[in-house]
């Protein structure tokens, strides 16, 4: 047999596929896939549910209904006074992931090199590689997260093209502050590059932390495309309806990439979402102040037992170190080990790192219900007799 494309061939099964087959093994709460565990609004589901039964249930517009593409503009002027052309500067996606694929398949070309900022969600660099792009890895340490000038002018000094930007940042809950983001413009703009800005948590931060598009400061709205999820925004992660948003010439060339990868998405769903977005606004912002008590909660509960959790300004998840605990692994078979001892299934952050990456950090996903978090602590609490 002739070779395969190398770059999924030879890929492994994603961690989280790995952990959640694990956590179904030994009857593991899983708070390593970040998805919630209650449905979101009843209003878009009863929308979604009429528009399937009424029709039409045939191919919707290539760039998405319109009412979604109004209502997402409509959207970014009044949250950031992003002003964007409905008709030909935001496409709807089928999820995030597709939006992640669609902006990268239209702005790489082979040769290109790609800014990846790690920690970092792990679709980005296959998808680059598999264009022909060549990552630049720009390592943030922890515990603070903070990024620096110099990672950034090393990042940039083969001649990057793009910078991915991942803010809410997953797996880490970052948020970056506005001197942060003056800094990567400042290296955008200087190095003539774009930025795909990965926004899916983008209503989901803490503590007053507050999100910042890149697009809003000066001379970046040219150069980047913004990426959403009705998934995240409106915890309905199964109706994979994501969009871009970003100028036109950008726009146009992620179109199309995106005709060739799903054309198009649900007519029912993202009549629901569209819906969602006009009348729903305070079901996301109640859902941050949610967010937040889980994360306290989960927090101070493993902190009781031994972990260390580290600051978490956004999205679902909350890191914790274990070197506390007198665990001898790596995070991976710490992982492994406590979903099938204490039958709680956590992620390794190395997971998403290349190269060599810290082996004592572990992701947990807050986005359950309360009792669930409360029966995970029970079982971390009795396995380490703690807390």
């Amino acid at each position: 047999m002739k070779p395969l494309n190398p770059i999924f061939a030879g890929a492994g099964t994603t961690i989280f596929t790995l952990m959640s087959a694990l956590a179904n093994k030994y009857g593991a709460i899983n708070l390593g896939q970040g998805f919630p565990d209650a449905d979101g609004p009843l209003a878009l589901r009863e929308r979604a549910a009429r528009a399937l039964i009424d029709g039409p249930n045939q191919y919707p517009p290539m760039m998405g209904v319109e009412a979604l593409r109004q209502a997402l503009a409509a959207h970014a002027k009044g949250f950031y006074d992003l002003s964007y052309d409905c008709s030909a500067e935001i496409v709807v996606t089928s999820g995030g992931t597709e939006a992640l694929t669609a902006s990268i398949m239209g702005l790489v070309a082979r040769g290109d090199e790609v800014v990846l900022i790690e920690p970092a969600y792990d679709s980005y660099r296959p998808i680059v590689e598999a264009m022909g792009g060549t990552v630049r890895a720009l390592r943030l340490e922890p515990p603070n997260w903070a990024l620096s000038e110099a990672a950034l002018a090393e990042a940039f000094s083969g001649g990057a093209k793009v910078i991915i930007l991942n803010s809410p940042m997953n797996p880490i809950g970052k948020v970056f502050d506005r001197a942060e983001l003056e800094l990567i413009a400042e290296y955008v703009d200087r190095r003539d590059a774009l930025a795909i800005c990965d926004e899916v948590y983008e209503h989901l931060t803490f503590d007053g932390s507050t999100h910042i598009p890149l697009a809003t400061l000066p001379g970046m709205f040219e150069r980047c495309v913004r990426i959403g999820s009705a998934g995240k925004i409106f915890s309905l992660t199964g109706w994979k309806v994501g969009w871009v948003e970003g100028p036109r010439a950008l726009i146009g060339a992620i179109s199309k990439a995106h005709q060739f990868i799903t054309f198009t998405t649900s007519n029912a769903l993202q009549v629901a979402v569209a819906q969602g977005l006009e009348s729903e606004e305070g079901y996301f912002l109640c859902l941050a102040h949610e967010l937040q008590g889980k994360r306290d909660f989960l927090a101070a509960a493993l902190a009781r037992i031994g972990f260390k959790p580290l600051a978490a300004q956004g999205t679902y998840f909350l890191t914790a170190d274990i070197s506390g605990l007198g665990f001898s692994g790596s995070d991976a078979e710490f992982c492994e080990h406590i979903t099938e001892h204490a039958r709680v299934a956590a992620i390794p952050l190395s997971a998403f790192c290349t190269g060599a990456a810290p082996t004592h950090l572990v992701r947990f996903a807050f986005c359950k219900q309360r009792p669930v978090l409360e029966e995970a602590a029970e079982r971390l609490a009795a396995y380490f007799k703690r807390g």
